[in-house]
């Protein structure tokens, strides 16, 4: 009689388990912990480790890059800054592979890509100072060989006309005690017919090298390649029932551009893929929220290729993985008064630390922002931002700001990238005084939405709110905490999402308070609570 494996009990998880902006996902178990660490492209502190022990609940655990000598991307394009980092651990410590991107584009041949190494002792640090690996390509890993030998991966990039650009995955030593890659460089893989091979990471098991890959671009064609071979250095066979996970026969389906992946496993020898997915408002539509990351369930007998648990090639909305002990974390407060002695993590700025862009926090509570540059400044923007994590969402603000003149501005913003935004402004207009506005700019395009300002007068504070309500967002405003008055027509919510914004985008919404004083005077503004709710 043939023995049976053992019933595992299971729990069904609603994908995406990091809503909003959380892609390129590179997941990994340290004992009964697991940490997701994903992409922050301009955004800053650099990568957000998250943080289970369940695999259902997740908190922000670490923004390890948090200091100008570790990450500094003033003047770094759109959608540039830290692209797939990969978080591994060596039994004694955290290794963490990340890209500074410094320039890029689509029509453009290069991609000036800076890969660096810095490890801690623990998930909340301290980080160390970067070691500089290489600049060939971007989405580089770190593998931990059972030998302790540890290797380095990234996909190279090619720039010269009539090539492939994604000429392959390279392969090097990197040799600890001199901190830096040694050894000869080599390709060990150079994809499949569906092209654009991207994102390596490497796993150990059974006697079998496994190189998984994503491919196919990181939109409707996206997927995971698997391919596995007897030695580190290969030839490497694919997987020959094709890609692992893929949506791009299926546009039907909520979760699509399934990809660029990583796996770990449960202390009893469970398999998990986490994978990047977006969730678009229409069929192969626009999504606002950004690449998200998504967790799947493997079944991966000994000595066999991997598959999806639930069969197929395409994605669960709501998996069945292994049934830890519930672990829940605290809730995060609504509301955020500004009182600690730094900013909740929730909170980023763009390209730089918050003390270099005028950004601080007030004696007594309160956010202060000195006016800098405008939105579509790539250097010096006085901001912070949080995800948009949900179509039914808003966020309040209040906000004292005295301008002197128009070139002076502060207020509430949806923010996609220096080319994309739709601002709620308090200004100071020749007739109006104290004023409201509504501004957009729409793929460089700026625009004033109202004729004519809004007075408020010119004195006391004003309450500022953005909502969205599924397809759409709108903005409001009240001069005395109580009455609220909408203020301009609705938003489609696409309009700040990867698709509408240049096509090649990768960064989603945030809600941002910010602050301009195109002047060069600095003019403060003091924003005395923000609250962020789900609906």
């Amino acid at each position: 009689m043939t023995a049976q494996p053992p019933t595992r009990e299971t729990v069904t998880v609603a994908n995406p388990v990091l809503p909003g902006f959380h892609p390129d996902p590179s997941i990994l178990r340290v004992g009964t912990d697991y940490y997701l660490a994903t992409s922050t492209f301009q955004w800053y502190p650099g990568v957000a480790i998250y943080h289970s022990r369940d695999l259902v609940h997740w908190r922000l655990a670490a923004r390890p890059l948090d200091r100008l000598t570790q990450l500094d991307m003033r003047g770094n394009a759109d959608s540039g800054g830290i692209w797939a980092p990969c978080l591994s651990h060596d039994g004694e410590q955290f290794h963490l592979i990340y890209t500074d991107v410094k320039s890029w584009g689509i029509n453009e041949s290069f991609k000036d890509s800076h890969n660096y190494l810095t490890t801690a002792p623990g998930i909340d640090g301290p980080w160390s100072e970067p070691v500089y690996m290489n600049s060939s390509g971007f989405d580089p890993s770190l593998f931990h060989d059972e030998d302790g030998k540890k290797w380095f991966l990234n996909m190279v990039w090619d720039h010269r006309p009539g090539r492939n650009a994604f000429a392959g995955i390279v392969l090097q030593e990197y040799s600890p005690a001199q901190k830096r890659l040694v050894g000869p460089r080599e390709i060990i893989f150079t994809g499949t017919d569906l092209k654009v091979t991207e994102g390596p990471h490497v796993y150990r098991k059974d006697g079998w090298y496994y190189l998984l890959t994503a491919e196919g671009g990181t939109s409707w064609e996206h997927a995971v390649t698997l391919a596995r071979s007897r030695s580190l250095h290969g030839p490497y066979e694919v997987r020959p029932q094709g890609p692992l996970i893929t949506a791009v026969d299926a546009p039907h389906l909520p979760i699509q551009k399934p990809g660029h992946a990583s796996l770990t496993d449960t202390p009893d020898g469970q398999w998990i893929m986490a994978h990047l997915c977006g969730r678009p408002l229409t069929t192969r539509g626009e999504c606002p929220l950004g690449r998200e990351t998504a967790l799947q369930a493997l079944s991966w007998p000994e000595g066999e290729w991997p598959t999806l648990a639930q069969g197929g090639h395409h994605p669960a909305g709501h998996p069945q993985l292994p049934a830890l002990p519930p672990h829940p974390w605290p809730e995060v407060p609504a509301r955020d008064d500004f009182s600690g002695p730094q900013l909740r993590p929730e909170w980023m700025t763009l390209r730089a630390p918050p003390e270099v862009l005028g950004v601080s926090l007030a004696e007594g509570g309160g956010l202060r922002l000195r006016g800098a540059e405008s939105l579509m400044s790539r250097h010096r923007v006085s901001l912070i931002g949080r995800r948009l994590q949900s179509l039914h969402a808003r966020l309040r603000t209040r906000l004292d700001f005295a301008p002197e003149d128009f070139q002076q501005m502060a207020g509430l913003s949806a923010y996609y990238d220096s080319r994309n935004w739709v601002y709620l402004r308090v200004s100071h207009d020749e007739s109006a005084g104290r004023s409201l506005n509504i501004t957009s700019c729409e793929n460089g395009v700026y625009r004033e939405h109202l004729t004519h300002d809004v007075s408020i007068g010119d004195t006391g504070p004003v309450t500022l709110e953005v909502v969205y309500g599924g397809p759409t967002f709108r903005f409001g405003y009240s001069t005395d905490g109580a009455a609220w008055h909408p203020i301009g027509e609705p938003f489609s919510a696409g309009l700040l999402s990867d698709e509408h914004c240049g096509g090649l985008s990768f960064t989603g919404t945030f809600l941002a308070l910010t602050c301009q004083d195109l002047s060069g005077r600095g003019q403060t503004a003091t924003f005395h609570w923000a609250e962020y709710t789900e609906h």
